[in-house]
């Protein structure tokens, strides 16, 4: 059966939505409920007091312990985004002092310094997102032999458009069958391109991922009340196309 993954808050700002979780203990409830809609794992952007992304290992080691207190055996993940901490030197010195370490994280591979995080990652024992946006980047990843330090491929198309979305979906597929690589593939779409992307993907029985860092809006485009609420729909899409005929 297809798994949802939720993504908590991501890159929006304060405010964007009423239930958009940031500090730890918004965080730790947040997951608590996408854990009870359904949820195997979440990803969350670890917030400063002001409210801004954060790699520093004070509000990063807060909301993974928060969470874990919650939602216990619930695997968390962080992100490692480089508009969060620019310096790729300065990033990986943040990274290694976590405290304590998230289950996962996840590694833009177009990102300047993106193999030496990964490597610095696996060293640390740390799952790696390999972050695929289209079909060059999953040619790099299989170029530079990043699998085996992997622990799945996050493919992550930036179209905006559904249809063009699914179109570097299939590319990104193609490259990375064509390599055998068997990495376990978790998709996601965001804004107008996320429901038609997960949709399509648990009609194949994929895994995928949903939360307000993706979407604001249930699939019939109604506003969303919470995380929860969109992990429970995801959740009751792949339930539909899972069941007997």
């Amino acid at each position: 059966m297809s798994r949802v993954k939720g993504c908590l808050n991501g890159s929006r700002e304060p405010g964007a939505h009423p239930a958009l979780p940031l500090t730890a203990a918004q965080l730790a409830a947040a997951a608590r409920g996408a854990a009870a809609a359904g949820a195997f794992a979440v990803h969350v952007h670890p917030r400063r007091a002001d409210g801004a992304q954060t790699l520093q290992p004070g509000p990063c080691g807060e909301a993974v312990a928060a969470i874990r207190a919650a939602c216990p055996g619930l695997p968390v993940g962080l992100s490692t985004g480089a508009w969060i901490e620019p310096d790729p030197t300065r990033r990986l010195d943040l990274v290694a002092a976590w405290d304590p370490r998230p289950d996962f994280v996840s590694v833009n591979l177009h990102e300047p310094g993106a193999a030496e995080l990964v490597r610095c990652l696996a060293e640390l024992g740390i799952g790696v997102e390999a972050g695929i946006w289209n079909a060059l980047g999953a040619t790099w990843l299989v170029e530079a032999d990043l699998t085996p330090l992997c622990l799945r491929v996050l493919v992550e198309p930036h179209d905006a458009e559904p249809a063009a979305a699914l179109a570097t979906v299939a590319a990104v597929d193609a490259v990375l069958d064509s390599a055998g690589v068997t990495l376990p593939r978790l998709y996601h779409g965001s804004e107008t391109s996320a429901w038609p992307v997960l949709e399509a993907m648990l009609a194949r029985g994929r895994d995928v991922r949903v939360g307000l860092e993706d979407v604001l809006q249930m699939p019939d485009g109604t506003p969303a009340p919470d995380n929860a609420a969109l992990v429970a729909a995801a959740v009751a899409l792949a339930d539909g196309f899972s069941a007997p005929a």
